[in-house]
């Protein structure tokens, strides 16, 4: 089924992207271009993506802001809003 209907990405090729690491709607348009058009398909990315779907996510939710820090270039590229440490 397709998710984005402005450049044809389908919800397998969604999941795919998260299992290589693609955390967030953020991350799934930097490698798909999924949600950079209309933006109809976000919510759906993001119900895709769930809450705790994301390691990182789940270091940050736990305190570990080091951690995802030390993750390196792959990190979450979503900014402060993403390390409320920094805020």
């Amino acid at each position: 089924m397709y998710v984005c209907s402005c450049f044809g990405i389908t919800e397998k090729q969604v999941k795919e992207h998260a299992e290589a690491g693609a955390c967030t709607p953020r991350q799934i348009a930097s490698v798909s271009k999924a949600g950079t058009d209309c933006g109809s398909c976000v919510r759906r990315i993001q119900g895709i993506l769930g809450r705790g779907a994301c390691p990182r996510r789940e270091l940050l939710e736990q305190g570990n802001g080091a951690a995802v820090l030390a993750a390196g270039p792959e990190a979450d590229a979503d900014g402060p809003a993403e390390f409320p440490e920094a805020a």
